[in-house]
């Protein structure tokens, strides 16, 4: 698979992960479990790392940090997880409950989801990155909505990473947010690059376009994904998935050519909206 640097460290990150909203949300039964046991096996296997994930998304980051420790793979993850509550006391709570249900003393990313109380929260986070607790910081948004208070906190603050939505039907992140990205070095995680998975939804009836092959594609997932990864500034993707078939169709867009900028627009025109 394909690796990018983070900028603030030179550290190359496999360019496809695993997203946990929704996916990842299940109970202790072996029939529940088995299937993402398995997903996150074709997510290594494939050279990937970024595992995403938060309090908010129910029971998924203690599922992740038991299928990690049941396969001892914890050390080919990157975990990346969130805080979302307001106050400093309440974060340091939420945060030292993600170790715990993560299983780990040390996670690699930890973001401010939706820029909640997000400057209550930062010199937190930044006095755990100097103790080696966390290894990176950054903010979250997912909806077009909040770009202009994304755009502003990116200015505000040196960050390591921000992860924001991006994808063929969603472009509004191409105007400002990739750029100042790149222009400040800050690694980019893309969130919902299926549009929410309506988009894709919408596709899977339809046969696969010609141009497919020409990059390598062989699904609309991949075509998706690959929309994606065609910009330069985005570091990696992290579509959710409790499948071990769609992570096996997924990775396949860590690898081979990308678009360039006359596919981009044929993709954009004959993918119609």
């Amino acid at each position: 698979m394909h690796q990018r640097k983070i900028p603030s460290t030179g550290e190359l990150l496999p360019v496809v992960g695993c997203g946990t909203w929704r996916t990842f949300d299940v109970g202790a039964s072996p029939a529940e479990r088995a299937p993402l046991a398995e997903v996150l096996r074709v997510l290594f296997e494939a050279g990937g790392s970024v595992i995403d994930s938060s309090p908010m998304y129910g029971k998924a980051e203690g599922v992740v940090g038991d299928l990690l420790a049941a396969a001892a793979t914890r050390d080919k993850a990157f975990l990346a997880t969130k805080v979302w509550t307001s106050g400093r006391e309440a974060g340091i709570a939420q945060m030292n409950e993600s170790f715990r249900l993560l299983r780990t003393n040390r996670i690699d990313l930890m973001q401010i989801h939706n820029l909640l109380d997000w400057q209550t929260h930062l010199p937190t986070l930044r006095a755990w990155k100097k103790e080696g607790r966390i290894r990176l910081l950054g903010v979250t948004h997912y909806t077009e909505s909040a770009h202009g208070a994304l755009e502003a906190v990116m200015k505000a603050e040196p960050w390591d990473f921000v992860q924001l939505n991006y994808a063929l039907d969603d472009r509004a992140v191409e105007k400002r947010l990739l750029p100042l990205a790149q222009e400040r070095g800050i690694a980019v995680l893309v969130n919902q690059p299926f549009g929410g998975g309506g988009l894709l939804r919408k596709l899977l009836p339809r046969p696969l376009p010609g141009w497919a092959g020409e990059i390598g594609c062989t699904s609309w997932a991949q075509i998706l994904l690959k929309f994606v990864l065609a910009n330069t500034a985005v570091t990696c993707v992290i579509p959710g998935t409790a499948k071990p078939e769609h992570m096996r169709d997924n990775v396949q867009a860590g690898l081979g050519v990308y678009p360039d900028a006359a596919m981009l627009q044929r993709m954009a025109s004959e993918v119609a909206l």
